[in-house]
């Protein structure tokens, strides 16, 4: 095990916000830029894992907070999914999907699993907007991938203005949906609403 199952474990500190890491991951063209991390993972290294957790963890975290809206929850199954990802790396099959997609849709299913162990009535609303049926990589895991690709930028561009903004803060701001909806001044349920509706418009286009 290379590290111990602990918030911050990895970066020695916790996370502020799902933001100011992201800047850190290469821009996603050409060839997957996190793919050589990922197979010196699979080779034991160390050092390999502490580089990929400091270039995608942020964007991570705010996949797990907008599932879990508790941030100590969040940093939690955060340590589990680069346990995960340290044990389970030379199962990774760069030809099926990025290194991005494949680690943040481990996040989002421990997050899943986290919040289905809450209960079988808790957060069922969260569930319904997250679970998708058909086993592709979720919406949530390509915006994920994409964020420094030009792709996604060119797509939140045939978003409306609102729901544009609003999944921005969504997914790179580690901002809970609860919060979203009292900035937004909005009922709950409409602002899953728009991001339901604006996630299946971005899936359609990053998929084009």
């Amino acid at each position: 095990m290379p590290f111990a199952a602990r918030r911050g474990a990895i970066s020695g500190q916790r996370h502020p916000a799902s933001d100011s890491k992201a800047a850190n991951l290469p821009a996603a063209t050409g060839p997957d830029p996190l793919s050589d991390m990922m197979a010196r993972v699979a080779a034991g290294e160390r050092a390999a894992l502490r580089q990929l957790y400091e270039a995608t963890s942020a964007k991570l975290f705010g996949v797990c907070l907008r599932i879990l809206s508790d941030r100590d929850e969040s940093e939690d199954v955060l340590q589990e999914v680069y346990l995960t990802v340290w044990r389970r790396a030379d199962r990774f099959e760069p030809g099926r999907a990025s290194v991005m997609t494949w680690i943040s849709t481990i996040a989002r299913n421990r997050a899943i699993d986290r919040l289905r162990a809450r209960g079988p009535l808790a957060n069922a609303d969260t569930l319904e907007d997250v679970e998708i049926a058909d086993g592709a990589p979720s919406a949530e895991a390509q915006v994920a991938a994409a964020q420094s690709d030009s792709a996604l930028a060119r797509c939140l561009e045939e978003l409306d203005v609102r729901t544009a903004g609003i999944i921005r803060t969504a997914f790179f701001g580690g901002v809970t949906y609860e919060a979203l909806a009292v900035g937004a001044g909005a009922p709950l349920g409409t602002v899953k609403s728009w991001i339901r509706r604006g996630l299946i418009k971005l899936r359609g286009c990053l998929e084009r």
